[in-house]
């Protein structure tokens, strides 16, 4: 007998029960329920309640020559190494480990080395970058008093009688905004003020740069907020490369043979990648976790608490693989162990973060009774309906496009963290179906990697197994989202939810307690971060900041207002999403299948899961499973036209009220036609260049090669027209202000460009950055002219904020 298709069990429509907790929390938020405009304008996150933020991170790279690089001197220096070179020549050890190290560093010679610091003469800081040092080093910036940091000798050197800053490149950009401040007398207030203001924003918790959002943007009245934080977020980029090319020349980095850059990169580089398979995990930190100048008083506890995310995630990498054995994927001995060092943390993605107005002010006054217990049962509730939107997300508007060889196909390889993130059954499911993506049979079997590296490429080379392509290696690669206990869930809208479950995990071996929970979407809590909102963490690489992230930002925003029309009209509550980990794993299953690009997925026919169901009705050409008795097959593009759908018919108002009609057509072209719309799409292009019209006609080493080249060169380029195109906009706008609001504005513009005016300025050092030959006295000027942009923004940001 066949089992019946989803659509024929689903319920009518109907009220699901009135939630005590939800109308009491409606009311509180005063939540009008006349007229749907007055209801929809008195919702949290919409008519101009939202603010919205980034925090983006960066791949760094230094070039040079293994004598002038600080990443091959310490690795040549350290104790490490010098005892791999004396254990191989007494023949205690094998020589191949030594004999890897030294192929690395003769093959790095004169090219790029990722995530090197950088060394320079301490005389060449001015007063103003050697006081902000001299801070940044204390063991607790809070105190004037206190101690330098135990470890401040690795950030001072004295080589030839001479001393030596040695730093990571991430805190080289504050530096070097300390330095350029500093550089002059006399600066306008706006800009001095201003700049010293944006130097606590480069947070530099990890081992790439991190740079987040000088200031938060607000939505308008009836508008989106994605068009003001892509322009936000190109402005800090754009100070971002002026910091590192003043850097070159002010601090000698260009004379002593390391040129740095910095650009948007979403996976660890295979350089980087290669190193780690030559060392241990503890030398592994040392060269690359960051030792946190920059953004905590106290910087030390937070580089031991990022050593301590990266010895977790070596660990959880390790018993991933016994999770798969469980399974039933692994079914034999024969495992290809994973190295102890795990990489996943040089992964660089974007965080948005959308706060509301209203639930902020509501949680900082404690007579308005919204409580910390209010926010986490509303924004628990809200994440578990916005989780099964993500589909629409992952690989539309970022990506991450890689290639996987036929070698690489171990499932204790390529299937990451899933195994902590899935249960076994929806494991199982997306292990088969990716098998069959990869096309990886021989005579209708199927065919897995031996391990020697030489026989599986003979039989790749034989059989044609080319191995696959991922529109989004990033989300596979890196722990985006810890799966609940069945004795702890995460998001059942109590306070204690959290705590449970970090113990739990803690005693499975998964994650440490000390650590926050990673989620794909994360509630901000008013207690930790100062506002009310979310943060969405599955954001890889935008091909274009304006249109992908602004578009992205946009859908966010509706997404979430659509959540709070869910739940504030009780058509949606905690129990019709029941948290149990195979409900969690079965949402998030279709989120994976899109970052990996596998076309179905399969649910229960009769899940538990109401709201699922409710998408599912949307749904077209599902089947019962032959495969799979009691569950339905369900294309993953019908899925996310199916959320188009219910977006269109749900949330009109919505769409209507933030004016985002526009942005809709736009999301559907992308699901439509994705290799000429997406993000994944046209970052694929981009990689290929002329040389091939598809991934798979390039081999997997060629192709991400050259996706790492992409990203250093035509990409960073785009990106830097697009903030030279950004600034220009903003320099009117600030023209104005200047002539009507604040001459302040106007007379700093005067003070650093003289009569030039600033727009055939900008074209003329927009020009000189393309061709990689700006001039130091121009640099500082579009560094000051950028300040001043950014001072504007958070004076009127601060004056939002004492008005409300």
């Amino acid at each position: 007998m066949t089992a019946p298709a989803i659509q024929d069990i689903l319920p009518c429509p109907g009220d699901p029960g009135a939630d005590k907790d939800q109308d009491r929390i409606a009311r509180i938020l005063g939540v009008v329920h006349g007229s749907a405009d007055r209801f929809i304008r008195s919702l949290p996150f919409c008519h101009g309640d939202a603010t919205a933020g980034a925090e983006n991170e960066f791949q760094a790279v230094v070039q040079g020559r293994r004598q002038d690089v600080d990443l091959a001197r310490t690795l040549e220096a350290s104790n490490y190494y010098q005892n791999l070179v004396l254990q191989a020549k007494s023949g205690e050890s094998s020589q191949k480990r030594i004999q890897a190290l030294e192929s690395f560093l003769r093959d790095k010679d004169g090219r790029t080395w990722e995530n090197s610091w950088v060394r320079f003469p301490r005389q060449a800081l001015n007063a103003s970058a050697n006081a902000v040092f001299n801070r940044d080093l204390k063991a607790d910036k809070s105190n004037p008093a206190s101690p330098y940091r135990a470890d401040a000798g690795d950030f001072v050197r004295e080589e030839n009688g001479e001393p030596l800053v040695r730093i990571p490149v991430s805190y080289l950009l504050k530096l070097t905004l300390a330095q350029v401040l500093g550089d002059e007398t006399g600066l306008p207030l706006h800009i001095r003020a201003g700049g010293e203001k944006m130097m606590a924003h480069f947070s530099n918790d990890n081992s790439s740069p991190e740079l987040f959002s000088f200031y938060p943007v607000t939505s308008g009245a009836a508008a989106g907020v994605g068009d003001r934080l892509a322009g936000e977020t190109l402005i800090r980029f754009l100070l971002t490369q002026a910091l590192v090319a003043y850097a070159q020349d002010r601090f000698g980095l260009s004379e002593t043979g390391q040129q740095v850059k910095v650009f948007f990169s979403p996976t660890p580089p295979t350089g980087q990648k290669r190193l780690n398979d030559c060392i241990s995990d503890a030398f592994y930190r040392e060269l690359f976790m960051s030792p946190c100048l920059s953004g905590w008083d106290l910087g030390e506890k937070k580089k031991d608490y990022m050593n301590l995310c990266h010895q977790v995630m070596s660990r959880s990498q390790i018993n991933a693989v016994s999770r798969l054995r469980e399974a039933g994927i692994i079914t034999s001995n024969l495992v290809v162990l994973p190295n102890i060092s795990n990489i996943s943390l040089a992964n660089n993605g974007t965080h948005v973060s959308l706060g509301s107005v209203k639930l902020s002010a509501m949680l900082a006054d404690p007579a308005s009774g919204f409580g910390a217990g209010d926010e986490k049962y509303l924004g628990d509730l809200s994440i578990k309906i916005g989780e099964h939107f993500l589909p629409l997300m992952a690989t539309t508007y970022s990506g991450a496009p890689h290639r996987l060889e036929f070698e690489d196909f171990h499932p204790e390889r390529v299937l990451g963290f899933l195994p902590h993130e899935l249960d076994d059954t929806h494991l199982r499911m997306i292990w088969r179906r990716w098998k069959k993506k990869a096309d990886l049979n021989v005579m209708g079997q199927p065919l897995t990697p031996f391990g020697p590296v030489w026989l599986d490429r003979l039989i790749a080379g034989v059989f044609g197994l080319k191995g696959d392509f991922i529109p989004d290696a990033r989300l596979i690669d890196y722990f985006t989202s810890v799966m609940s206990t069945f004795n702890s869930p995460a998001l059942d809208g109590s306070l204690a939810s959290e705590a449970s479950l970090e113990k739990d995990l803690t005693e499975m071996g998964v994650f440490d307690h000390r650590m926050s929970l990673y989620q794909l979407i994360r509630l901000r809590k008013f207690k930790a971060m100062g506002y009310s909102g979310f943060e969405h963490r599955y954001f890889s690489v935008f091909e274009n900041i304006r249109q992908d992230m602004g578009g992205a930002a946009d859908l966010q925003l509706l997404i979430t207002a659509l959540t709070q029309k869910y739940i504030h009209s009780n058509t949606v509550d905690h129990a019709m999403i029941p948290d149990t980990p195979a409900t969690e794993s079965e949402r998030r299953q279709i989120f994976f299948c899109t970052a990996i690009g596998i076309p179905t997925f399969f649910v229960k026919t009769r899940t538990p899961n109401q709201f699922l169901k409710r998408i599912l009705k949307q749904a077209r050409k599902t089947r019962a499973s032959r495969r799979y008795p009691g569950f339905t097959r369900v294309l993953v593009k019908e899925y996310q036209q199916a959320l188009i759908r219910l977006i269109r018919a749900d949330g009109s108002d919505l769409i209507e009220a933030f004016k985002l009609g526009a942005a809709v057509d736009d999301l559907e072209k992308r699901i439509a036609s994705p290799m000429a719309y997406s993000a994944w799409g046209r970052l694929t292009k981009g990689i290929l260049g002329d040389e091939a019209t598809f991934p798979m006609a390039m081999t997997g080493r060629r192709f991400n090669a050259r996706a790492e080249q992409f990203y250093g060169n035509s990409l960073r380029q785009s990106h830097i027209r697009q903030g030279f195109a950004q600034l220009e906009k903003a320099m009117e706008e600030m023209d104005l202000w200047g002539r009507y609001r604040d001459r302040g504005y106007g007379n700093a513009v005067r003070a650093i460009l003289g009569e030039q005016d600033p727009f055939s300025f900008l074209k003329s050092v927009g020009q000189a950055f393309m061709d990689d030959d700006v001039a130091k006295g121009p640099l500082k000027k579009l560094i000051y002219l950028i300040i001043l942009v950014v001072s504007r923004e958070m004076q009127l940001w601060d004056s939002t904020r004492t008005q409300v």
